[in-house]
């Protein structure tokens, strides 16, 4: 270890992770100013324009410096092939980095979780979170929104045209307009609320952390790696951290919180020792705890891409025809937040209903208004429109554990489409995504069907497409899940099972993933573990 640091080493409460649940917790336990606590990030600040400006988030994507590069074990049921899964490395987390899109879910999601045994997590119970942080500045309906909270919640602030024909086209075929996904209900579609402030990124440290980090009871440790968890028998006192190649203890009086997120959570466990005892003998850990659900039950968003190119200028894309909208974009940005800069390049979605759907939506779209390469290619050159379909409340179930390598990296397998229902659905999601965009409203602009293309047609050609193509929209959850049944990671009270001063809160704990974007669910866990540990604290 090293000797002298440049920073405490003692705190009431360690929270790892300064994403989105992470950065709330912060803000809340360190209101409290007897209460010292540290918020560890193994990334950067997040001083560059990437991140601040709407735009900048597709460059974020592939970037080493911003985001964990992981990529998934081959998928067995998706042509072995790999994932690639990106999550935030800087502060703010994930809420860095994706397309700030402000949805909770269905009201269904969170009652189920309270059937489930997770009492307090019911709908009514965690909807006072959702509006005690936010500041809608949209005027919509103060029984389902809060005002004055951390969060701004407003409208893209210069959506395209072409966003617009989306609504028209899914109006033409039997979709209606929602212009509150979080309101009364989940289905229809319009252009999506988005977690902004003056036209640029909101991200949950800029939200929540920035804002207050002058505390001095809150300490703030970028560049922190987490090494492991420091336990004594039963007992979590801390963590030991690498920091500027160095080693330190930091220990923790009251609990450490993980926040790392639906991967780095579960794997920080399973490298600590706790977890499936049999799999980590095989990864050469030795066992603290043997919790043979951690890194299971992981879920995500699986989805399935329409793309068309166009001859039109008036959608996002590089030719010669956009010059005049390209050139100036960066002034219009700066002097009135107008123009391209502005686009989080899915201004507009909704939810549908396949014939599969029960009471809510099981899929979800987001429309792209510029060409979405059916390469996989950041950029083309030229034009088009693209839609994604994600199914909503997937069967399939997928794990984290421990690479045998000697590694101890994460292996990540989703398992997409190993349950047929959830292709079932994709393949009605999906050509329900096909006749919105040969609906009407955009006959004008349309030109070629780039994937799956005109040759694909049957139900088989359609399936075999999504197989050699489908991917993730970047919802990991639940593999630190909460239950009230004695195999369940967590407790309701995100206590993780059989050891003290431990605690999960992100999205690793969903039971079930909710049926849309995760980030402002995310929050919510965090808001909500706050009250329950502050109770609990001396």
């Amino acid at each position: 270890m090293s000797g002298q640091n440049d920073f405490p080493t003692e705190f009431d409460f360690i929270i790892v992770g300064a994403g989105a649940a992470g950065c709330v917790l912060a803000n809340r336990l360190s209101a409290r100013s007897n209460l010292r606590v540290a918020l560890l990030e193994a990334g950067q600040a997040d001083n560059t324009p990437r991140i601040h400006v709407p735009a900048g988030t597709i460059s974020l994507y592939k970037s080493r410096k911003y985001t964990y590069q992981y990529y998934s074990t081959p998928q067995k049921y998706l042509n072995n092939r790999r994932i690639h899964v990106p999550r935030g490395r800087m502060l703010g987390g994930s809420s860095s980095m994706n397309s700030m899109i402000y949805i909770r879910g269905a009201r269904s999601d969170y009652d189920a979780w309270e059937a489930m045994g997770c009492t307090g997590w019911g709908y009514d119970a965690v909807l006072k979170y959702f509006m005690r942080e936010e500041d809608n500045h949209l005027h919509q309906d103060p029984h389902f929104h809060g005002t004055g909270g951390e969060l701004v919640v407003d409208q893209p602030r210069d959506p395209l045209g072409v966003s617009r024909l989306f609504i028209k086209a899914a109006e033409e075929v039997g979709l209606k307009e929602n212009t509150d996904f979080n309101g009364a209900k989940l289905d229809g579609v319009g252009i999506y609320d988005v977690t902004q402030k003056d036209g640029k990124r909101l991200s949950a440290y800029r939200a929540f952390v920035a804002p207050v980090r002058s505390r001095p009871n809150l300490h703030v440790l970028t560049g922190c790696k987490v090494v492991s968890l420091v336990t004594d028998g039963k007992e979590v006192q801390g963590v030991t951290i690498e920091r500027n190649g160095q080693f330190h203890v930091l220990r923790a009086r009251q609990e450490t919180i993980l926040s790392a997120g639906a991967i780095g959570s579960p794997h920080l466990l399973m490298s600590s020792g706790i977890g499936n005892a049999h799999e980590l003998l095989a990864a050469g850990v030795p066992v603290v705890a043997d919790l043979p659900e951690v890194g299971r039950n992981l879920q995500d968003h699986v989805d399935g891409l329409v793309t068309i190119r166009s001859d039109s200028a008036s959608t996002l894309g590089f030719s010669t025809a956009s010059l005049s909208s390209v050139v100036p974009s960066p002034l219009q940005f700066l002097l009135k937040r107008k123009g391209w800069l502005t686009t989080n390049y899915v201004e507009a979605g909704g939810f549908a209903s396949t014939r599969y759907a029960k009471d809510v939506p099981d899929i979800q779209f987001h429309f792209v208004p510029g060409y979405r390469s059916h390469r996989g290619r950041l950029f083309e050159w030229g034009h088009g429109f693209a839609l994604h379909t994600c199914v909503l409340r997937p069967y399939s179930r997928g794990s984290i554990r421990l690479a045998r390598d000697g590694s101890r990296n994460p292996d990540i397998d989703f398992n997409f489409l190993s349950d047929e229902r959830d292709t079932h659905v994709l393949l009605e999601g999906v050509k329900l995504a096909r006749s919105i965009l040969r609906a009407s409203p955009f006959d004008a602009i349309r030109g070629k069907e780039m994937a799956p293309t005109a040759n694909i047609q049957t139900d088989d050609q359609l399936i075999e497409y999504l197989r050699a193509s489908a991917s993730t929209v970047f919802h990991p959850s639940g593999t630190c899940r909460m239950g009230a049944d004695d195999t369940s990671v967590v407790t309701p009270d995100l206590k993780v099972r059989g050891l003290k001063g431990l605690r999960v809160a992100d999205t690793s704990i969903m039971p079930t993933l909710v049926s849309g974007n995760t980030n402002a669910p995310t929050m919510m866990i965090g808001d909500k573990a706050s009250d329950m540990i502050l109770a609990e604290a001396v």
